[in-house]
Formats: structure tokens, C-alpha cells, sequence
């Protein structure tokens, strides 16, 4: 007996089976997962076939990218969170305010939606931001205001701590920014690890995914009911695809990683921010918000009652207002030095 056998009770029962009958479980088990492997892929394309682009693909560092750009006027950048793609700000309605005044771009965060996320390339919050900075330059954005809900916010910061010269301003939405005990990073973490996550993803993985899903939303949006708009628009197929699931996995590992690579650079932060939390946040507690904006200088911060972690549907007119405010702040170049987002707004609540 070997010493990996002596520490591994299952591997001693398992070897003790005769050769035969343990040819067969692996047959089984293998005929099994091959099943649902299978099973798994088809409900991806048909997922992918209900649910077409709806913008258009932009190829950067061989990444292919898919966003949307529409309206006329300053521009906005939305960055979405975990566990939904761009197409949440349309279900929320805030792009739909947005869009009233400005040119707003929304994009697919690497392997979300229908953009790609590459195999090889560690996508950490800087390197997301590094590829989204090269995209908005071949757009032709120019100083936009970036909005970042959760995990998208996580990107916003790293995007202005590495290019704040080419920012306007800053609204963080829900955001997680400094470390903490996070008991659900496990639950993503073995989808997260190479080979292991691949197994788990095309087989397991969006059969369990089904059954969380209804806490899951429940758990974003509480205190609060889930939208109708919501229910009728998300897509749990979407979500549940392997390719998704793999992204949300690694995002959700490496989402204590981002704040602890952002956390350096909040002091030095001058362009206007905004801050906003719901004071019923059960994903992302609003401490977090308030230690942000003690760390910021000039940042102003919003706690808003009665509202959880999906702030912008619950109140997308005073998200909307936020981005205007940040623009009057921001004055209109790079040049022009920024005010106190506060002397935009007076008593705003």
C-alpha cells in the first residue's frame, strides 16, 4: 500500500473493487458525463440561436468583442457584473434614460454574452480593462463616464487607475472594493480550476446552475421583488452555457484579487465619482461603499433605501442623474480641471 493510498480511504475502496466491475463504473461514468456533455452543448447553440447578437464585434489583441453603440451626444460606457451581460442595462432601463442625451456604449465583458474570452490569458479586472481601453480607442470614444455595476465596477477602477487621463468621471454601482471573507467564492472556485472546471462546466455545472438560479436572483434583488421586466428578459440558458459559466467562475475567483490590485490607487483618484449602494445589498454589503468614498477624494456617495445589489433597476432615473452630475463636474477636456462632483448637485439626496 502506497502512502497517497494510506491518506485516501476513497482511493483504497475504490482500487479494492475487482478490475472488472471497476471497468464498468468507469464506462458508466464516462457514458454519463459524454451524456451530458452533449446535452449541455446542444442547450448552449439553441440558448445562443434565441438569444442573437444584438450589437456588433470588434476584434482587439485577437479578442472578438461584442457591443453595442448607439445614440448621439457625451459618452457613457456601461460595464455589467456577474451573472448577466450587457444586455442588462437595457432591461434595467438606464440605457434607455442614458440614450435621451448621449452616445452610449455597452459592451459584452470577455466571455459573457457573445464576446470571446480566450484560453491562456489570466482575465483579472486589469486585464479586462486594458482590452476595453484598446476597444473604446478604435471606437473613437473620447472621455467617456464610465458606469460599472459589481463586478463591472471593479473593472471601472482599474480602467481609471490606469488611464485617468482619458476618463470623464466614475459611477460605481454596488461595487465590491476592498478585501473581505467571501464564503461564495467557493461555490465558484472549483469551476474556476483548469481541467477540473472544464469537466465540471460542460457536465454538472448547468444542471446545478438551474437550481440555484431562483435564489441567486432572489439574493440580487432582495430586499426587492425580481422585475417582471427582469423574469421576461433574462436568459437563464444564457447564464448556464459552459462558456459562461467558466467566466463567471473566474471572475467570481479573482474578484478579491481586483480589489486587493485597485486598492493602491483610490488615493489618487481625481477625476468626479460617484458612489452608489443599496442599504439592502445582500451580495455586496454598503460598507464597502463607504470606506471607497472616505479613500476617494471629492467622491460623493449615495446609500439608497429600501434597495439591494441591482441598484440601476430599482432606481435607474437616479443612477441616470448621477452620470450627468459627474459630467457637469468633469468640464469638457482633458485639460479643464474637474469640480467637486457637490457643487454639481447642491442637496441632492
Amino acid at each position: 500500500m502506497t502512502d497517497a493510498q494510506d491518506r485516501i480511504p476513497v482511493l483504497n475502496s475504490f482500487l479494492s473493487l475487482r478490475p472488472g466491475a471497476t471497468g464498468r463504473t468507469a464506462l458508466i461514468g464516462a457514458a454519463l458525463l459524454s451524456a451530458l456533455a452533449v446535452v449541455n452543448h446542444a442547450a448552449a447553440r439553441r440558448a445562443e440561436r434565441r438569444h442573437p447578437p444584438r450589437g456588433r464585434f470588434i476584434e482587439v489583441d485577437g479578442v472578438r468583442l461584442h457591443y453595442t453603440d448607439r445614440g448621439a451626444g457625451r459618452p457613457v460606457v456601461l460595464l455589467h457584473g456577474n451573472a448577466v451581460t450587457g444586455d442588462d442595462y437595457d432591461t434595467s432601463g438606464l440605457a434607455g434614460r442614458l440614450l435621451e442625451s448621449h452616445r452610449v456604449i455597452i459592451f459584452d465583458r470577455p466571455g459573457f454574452g457573445h464576446s470571446q474570452r480566450p484560453h491562456g490569458r489570466l482575465w483579472t479586472a486589469m486585464e479586462q480593462a486594458e482590452l476595453l481601453h484598446r476597444a473604446l480607442r478604435q471606437l473613437g470614444v473620447e472621455r467617456p463616464v464610465v458606469v460599472g455595476h459589481s463586478w463591472g465596477a471593479i473593472v471601472a477602477l482599474s480602467l481609471a487607475a490606469r488611464h485617468p487621463a482619458d476618463m470623464a468621471g466614475l459611477v460605481l454601482l454596488s461595487g465590491y472594493y476592498f478585501w473581505t471573507l467571501r464564503p461564495d467564492v467557493l461555490l465558484v472556485l472549483p469551476g474556476a480550476i483548469p481541467i477540473l472546471g472544464d469537466v465540471l462546466r460542460h457536465t454538472v455545472s448547468p444542471w446545478l446552475g438551474r437550481l440555484l438560479m431562483p435564489l441567486l436572483k432572489r439574493a440580487m434583488f432582495s430586499p426587492r421583488p425580481i422585475p417582471a421586466r427582469f423574469r421576461a428578459e433574462y436568459s437563464d440558458a444564457m447564464a448556464l452555457r459552459p462558456s459562461q459559466i467558466r467566466a463567471t467562475s473566474v471572475d467570481g475567483a479573482l474578484m478579491i484579487p481586483g480589489a486587493l490590485m485597485n486598492r493602491e490607487s483610490y488615493d489618487e483618484l481625481s477625476m468626479p465619482v460617484v458612489i452608489m449602494a443599496g442599504d439592502g445589498d445582500k451580495v455586496v454589503f454598503p460598507r464597502s461603499a463607504r470606506r471607497l468614498q472616505a479613500r476617494i477624494p471629492g467622491s460623493h456617495l449615495q446609500i439608497v433605501e429600501g434597495v439591494g445589489h441591482m441598484i440601476h433597476h430599482a432606481v435607474p432615473g437616479r443612477v441616470a442623474e448621477m452620470v450627468e452630475r459627474v459630467l457637469g463636474a468633469s468640464g469638457g477636456s482633458a485639460g479643464e480641471r474637474p469640480r467637486p462632483v457637490l457643487e454639481t448637485m447642491g442637496r441632492a439626496a
